[in-house]
Formats: structure tokens, sequence, C-alpha cells
């Protein structure tokens, strides 16, 4: 079994110039970015590399169709290194980028993939939310427009060369997307911890993530929402953390359920994990609650400073909710008929993380999800 991989070495600066200071970025590179990160962050510098802004080819969720524009782009300039300095959308394209990419890039992804992945240029990720931890896995993301469906690759070839974490690009980032993101790292956190394949390695890394999340959330409970501006290192590093379990263990139905609202509606990947979160661990408790969800529910109790006797993953849905927003199925245009539909694609389409949950679910449990939450 194994027990954790540190693939990409993890490095921490305060400043992009502290960064720069090490890495020389040069005109051997290509850095995508948006153009309102980069004129605080990057453009004082006076760097030399090639930009490219994410925003001329889409603002949505990493598609085939926005990275085969940008790598057209990249073509220009026959970069030696990519660096992607962003959030989840810009880090899982530029793991594309960074690849051996076919005619199209969707001919990388099942379940039309005709090349295994093959990386062709060093890569640089520098998170700019602290969420997804994929500056440090191997998973990439995309939706296939053409099919209508988001559909993933995780081999030795996706991953990162270099994680880079440097709290000054937080500092702009708004509520809505720090909160979302946040909670997406929580996520992959305590469903590494749940997973099959979880060992004292990754416990080691999703147990410290977990505990850095929850403190601060209790912190922006107790001291408001700007005390969040003096803990994002460590929200960044929860969030590494996540990252670092879940590239060993996968993530699982809360992932996999919220492929349906994220493919059909365009909701932002962390937004869609946080709609089934809680419905997903209650179904789990009721499932199997003596197993290591019991430790889970400890940790969780013991920092909202609850007592552990407590429903804690309802009391974990109330404590949430005052912190972030959660709006039913419908009002992101799911209906009824929908329903049935999202059950039968979560269960063809997603079995490759359905078996990393915490207890199987079958189709009824997993329509029951989609039902009360709609």
């Amino acid at each position: 079994m194994l027990a954790i991989k540190v693939k990409p070495e993890v490095h921490y600066f305060d400043t992009t110039a502290a960064f720069n200071e090490v890495f020389n970025i040069n005109e051997d590179d290509v850095l995508v970015t948006n153009e309102w990160m980069y004129d605080p962050y990057i453009k004082p510098l006076n760097l030399k590399c090639n930009v490219i802004f994410q925003e001329k080819y889409g603002m949505s969720e990493p598609s085939d169709e926005m990275i085969d524009g940008i790598y057209e782009e990249m073509k220009k300039y026959n970069p030696k290194r990519v660096i992607a300095l962003g959030g989840g959308t810009i880090i899982d394209i530029c793991k594309t980028l960074a690849l051996d990419i076919p005619g199209k890039s969707y001919e990388l992804f099942p379940p039309a993939s005709t090349v295994e992945p093959k990386k062709v240029r060093e890569l640089i990720c520098i998170p700019s939310t602290c969420g997804t931890g994929s500056e440090v896995s191997k998973s990439i993301v995309v939706e296939i427009k053409s099919k209508n469906i988001k559909t993933a690759i995780a081999v030795e070839d996706t991953y990162a060369d270099y994680a880079v974490l440097i709290p000054e690009v937080l500092k702009g980032l708004p509520y809505k997307v720090f909160s979302m993101s946040s909670v997406d790292a929580l996520i992959h956190c305590i469903e590494a911890f749940l997973a099959p394949k979880a060992s004292p390695g990754t416990d080691l890394f999703a147990m410290e993530g977990i505990k850095l999340i929850m403190d601060g959330y209790k912190l922006l409970t107790d001291k408001g929402l700007d005390a969040r501006f003096d803990y994002y290192k460590e929200f960044l590093y929860g969030s590494c953390y996540g990252g670092l379990a879940f590239s060993v263990t996968g993530v699982a139905a809360i992932h996999a359920l919220s492929y349906s609202i994220g493919a059909a509606f365009h909701v932002p990947h962390g937004e869609s994990n946080y709609v089934f979160f809680t419905e997903v661990m209650k179904l789990y408790n009721s499932k199997k609650p003596d197993g290591k969800i019991k430790t889970l529910s400890d940790i969780l109790a013991d920092s909202m400073g609850i007592s552990r006797d407590a429903d804690v993953f309802e009391e974990l849905d109330k404590f949430l909710s005052n912190l972030i927003e959660k709006k039913p199925l419908k009002e992101y245009g799911t209906t009824e008929a929908q329903i049935d539909e999202f059950t039968t694609s979560t269960r063809v389409n997603q079995q490759r993380i359905l078996v990393n949950n915490y207890v199987e679910f079958t189709d009824e449990e997993i329509r029951s999800i989609f039902v009360n939450l709609y």
C-alpha cells in the first residue's frame, strides 16, 4: 500500500518578488494567469516572460476548448517552463499545457483518450486560492464541451515539478471565492481521511489540513470575516496538505455527485462540492457510525467547540452556513426530472471516484441525496 507521495517540490515565499529571486522567471517561460492577478503582483517585477491571460479564452471551469485556444497562443513562444498563477482552473489548464498535446486536448481525456499523457515542459504551480490542492495533485479535471461531461486524468506526468505557496497573492481574493475554495480544501482532506486507500501517511496530512481549516473557520466565526487575511498562510498549507493526501487516496462521493451540476450548470467546483458535502457525510455516518468517521466527528466537534456527543454533521451544516451560503439544487436550475438523470450519470460516469467512498452507496441512496438537496 502506498503510504504517501510528495511528488512536486513544495516551496513557500511571502511575496512574488522573493519567489522570482529563486526561480528567475525569464523569456523561456510562459505565465498563464488573470490580468487582475498580473497587475498587482507580477507587473511591478518587470519580468521578461511571455504572459497569457486566461480570461481571453473564457472564465468558466477548465474545458478542452479553453485549453486548445491557450495552447495555440502558447505555441508561438515555444516555452521551456509553464507557470500557473491562479485558481484550480488555471492550474488544471497548465497541467495540460505541460503535456505533449495531440491534435486536440480532448484526446488526452476519457472517454476519447487516444494517447498517454507525456510531460514535455517543466511546470510551476502557484495557487491563488486556498482550495483545490491541485498544485500538488496529479488530477486534471476538465469539461469536454462536445460531450457536456466532466472527466479527468491522473498519471505521474500530470504532477507539477514545483508547487509554490505565496500568501501575498490571496490578498485580493473576494470572500466568496475564498470561502468556496477553502471548503473545497476541507472536503479534500475529509474524503482522503475516510478513503479505503488512506494510510498513516495520508492521515497525517489530512488530519492536519482539517484542523488548520476548521481552526481558521472558528477564527472567522469568533473575530469576523476579515480575520482571514492574517490566516492565509495556514489556509494555503491546509489546502496543500489536502492535495497531498487525496493524490494517494483519490476523492469520493462528494466529488462524484457534484460533477452533475458542475457540468450541467457550470457551477464552480468548490461550490458544487459544498452543495453535497454535509448530506453525503450524514449518509456515511448513518451507515457506519463506529468506523473512522467517529474519529473525524471528534476532530470536527473539538474544532467547533461543541460536545462530541452532539449531532456533529448537523452542527457542521449550521456552522458552515454561517460562513458560506448553501443553495438548494433547484436554484441552480435543476428540475425534478433531472434527479433520475443525475443519479444515472453519477453511477455510469463516476465509478472511478465512487470506489473511493467510505461506504458503498446504492443507486437509491445516491438518488436520495439529490432529492434531499433539491
